[in-house]
């Protein structure tokens, strides 16, 4: 192992680094400062969360730096508020003894002005997110013409979170001579896709394999029916007394009512989501970094690239849509060595997400019961007669108030004393276990379905007092989460926002929710608008009408004949009305023909009769202008009479 000497970092940097804790260098920082020293040489560097790739860019970053120059040389681009500030920090300390370097974090939520000043007394390392950044450098205050290097750090969140237009906008700023470096935990179509824009002639340093999970993370997964996944997050809390965890959540609707369900249950938490103000998360993110917090409930973009240290669990609180999610959530815990556990509460339905992770990842789930209220009250038991056993007692200050507590107890046993000791910290576990509900591991054999249902599988369903929308744009389309938000607030009349929920991400097609209350405007505005010259259809995905097709009767008949027509056919039932015309045809071509007329498909009621025509008029008072039509004449339906030869 090369020390960070033998890798050419300089004295400076290192002094600092080795009072920060560094001993040696971590595998993806041996492979890559050496490499990155150098000039003109662009990187995709692929590595776990927790392996050190802030070093591993920050330091040749920060000795590449002119101290002379006032000019900005370098550029950090990361997608989120919090990570923007981590990584700042990080630089700031290993410059702690390079005089004269100045480091800026520019983000959005905080004052613009202050961030202004800092700009123009110059600044030689910018750290950004893209919109801020993009908003300074229209005001002419971020100037990038002589930036050297550019680092897209956790790259490819900062493209499903719609990022892409503004990484684009921000690069024409940026000379073309500069090295471009990725960094990510993961390696998807879309950091391939981008590599092939942003770089050239790049090198691929991967640490481990592609997509692996990491090293030290165990990983394991509770089977329970949806309704109970509350109920088993805690179970799994109380039976770890010593928990310092982040519960994963999809959305930001779930992410603030479990906080709220856990504080409200007595339990240490607080919520992390983008309805939050900065200054909420700054403080939010303070208290969890100094373990006043004990759980943090977050969702994926909240935490994404969050650095805390001595995190023991990871709690997923059912899985996330994207395999790469997954990567990054259990990358939270087990970091620079250490050991950590990413725990799954999933339902039947997500069995087999669990399988396609385990693939990708490479590391297998290990399938656990929740644990009994027996087992819990034990942990809990044992937690408090270690906290008493260990308590500290200071004699000085206690001495004064012996007598009194002396005299107070002296009716008490020894044996009285300690039970009622025990039950002021543990009598709330004994109460809620002693009728706590009971919740059942769902069977893994599949219940027989009746004749004629099997094919049929109900949707997923919204959450209370949401929607669910379908929109025939999915990935391939380059329709990604933060495209989704700004496609929506784009078209969608109104001065408010609209909020939205669940987004499932398909090849071809997705899935939205949003707010019953403006589902019919969102409906209206996206349905017939255009995405990269495609004709957008958005319809509501849960109503189906008898026929398969999708929306209610009410809307159908309250929008333009046109669009009802359009969307008699949905893409997803596609499949379903090309197998029935495949069995009528067949049937068609089995049966003997009749008669030259009968050959033209569906002109004829199965019945045979001549009059069958009469089916379209029933129920409407229509009066035939002349004699009642013959349709059985030849030829009746020819524009020209047929010639004579």
């Amino acid at each position: 192992m090369k020390t960070f000497e033998e890798l050419g970092v300089s004295e400076e940097i290192r002094r600092a680094i080795t009072e920060m804790g560094f001993e040696s260098p971590m595998p993806v920082q041996e492979e890559v400062i050496p490499y990155l020293l150098g000039i003109g040489n662009d990187v995709i560097a692929l590595a776990q969360t927790g392996t050190g790739k802030t070093a591993a860019y920050g330091i040749p970053l920060l000795q590449k730096i002119d101290v002379s120059n006032p000019a900005t040389q370098a550029l950090i681009l990361s997608p989120t508020r919090e990570l923007c500030l981590q990584i700042s920090d990080d630089l700031k300390d290993f410059s702690k003894y390079m005089p004269g370097v100045h480091i800026v974090p520019v983000y959005g939520g905080t004052s613009i002005v202050d961030q202004m000043k800092a700009l123009r007394k110059g600044v030689q390392i910018i750290v950004a997110t893209p919109g801020r950044l993009i908003d300074l450098m229209n005001r002419g205050v971020a100037k990038l013409d002589a930036v050297s290097n550019v680092v897209l750090d956790e790259a490819d969140e900062m493209l499903n979170m719609g990022f892409s237009e503004s990484i684009d906008e921000i690069l024409k700023g940026v000379p073309t001579d500069r090295n471009t470096l990725l960094f990510s935990a993961t390696m998807s179509r879309e950091i391939e896709a981008i590599a092939k824009n942003y770089l050239h002639d790049h090198k691929e340093i991967v640490v481990g394999s592609r997509n692996e999970g990491a090293e030290h993370v165990n990983h394991i997964y509770y089977m329970v029916h949806a309704k109970d996944k509350y109920l088993a997050l805690k179970r799994i809390v109380d039976y770890y007394p010593r928990i310092f965890a982040i519960i994963f959540c999809r959305t930001k609707i779930e992410t603030q009512e479990i906080a709220d369900k856990l504080i409200r249950d007595g339990y240490n938490a607080e919520s992390l989501h983008g309805d939050l103000s900065q200054q909420q998360r700054d403080l939010t993110m303070q208290k969890f970094r100094q373990h006043l917090t004990q759980l943090l409930v977050a969702t994926d973009v909240a935490a994404r690239g969050l650095d805390v240290d001595d995190l023991t669990h990871v709690i997923n609180f059912g899985l996330p849509e994207d395999i790469e999610n997954y990567t990054h959530r259990s990358g939270r815990t087990g970091r620079a060595g250490k050991k950590g556990t990413s725990i799954s509460i999933v339902h039947t339905r997500e069995q087999k997400k669990i399988k396609a992770i385990e693939k990708e990842i490479g590391k297998n789930f290990v399938e656990a019961d929740l644990p009994t209220p027996q087992e819990i009250c034990t942990k809990q038991l044992y937690r408090v007669m270690d906290q008493i056993v260990k308590a500290d007692v200071n004699e000085e200050e206690i001495a004064p108030f012996m007598a009194d507590i002396n005299r107070h107890f002296e009716y008490l046993d020894k044996e009285d004393l300690i039970k009622k000791i025990v039950s002021i910290n543990f009598g709330r576990f004994l109460a809620y276990y002693a009728d706590a509900p009971i919740i059942e591991k769902p069977s893994k054999e599949r219940k027989s379905s009746a004749k004629g249902e099997g094919k049929q599988r109900k949707g997923r369903q919204a959450e209370a007092g949401y929607r669910r929308l379908f929109i025939n744009l999915g990935k391939d389309d380059g329709f990604y989460p933060g495209e989704v938000m700004q496609f929506i607030n784009r078209h969608v009349p109104g001065r408010q926002k609209v909020k939205v929920g669940q987004i499932d991400l398909m090849a071809k097609f997705s899935y939205i929710e949003v707010p019953e209350e403006d589902a019919e405007r969102v409906m209206e505005g996206l349905d017939g608008a255009t995405y990269h010259n495609r004709e957008v259809r958005c319809n509501d995905a849960d109503s189906r009408s008898p026929q398969g097709g999708r929306g209610t009767q009410q809307r159908d008949e309250a929008r333009p004949s046109r669009r009802r027509e359009e969307r008699k056919a949905p893409a997803d039932n596609f499949a379903r009305f090309e197998k029935k015309s495949r069995r009528a045809a067949r049937t068609t071509e089995e049966q003997p023909r009749k008669s030259k007329r009968g050959t033209r498909g569906g002109a004829r009621m199965e019945s045979g009769r001549q009059d069958d025509w009469r089916q379209f008029f029933q129920g409407h008072d229509i009066i035939l202008k002349d004699d009642e039509p013959d349709f059985s004449e030849e030829g009746w339906a020819r524009r020209k009479p047929k010639k004579k030869n």
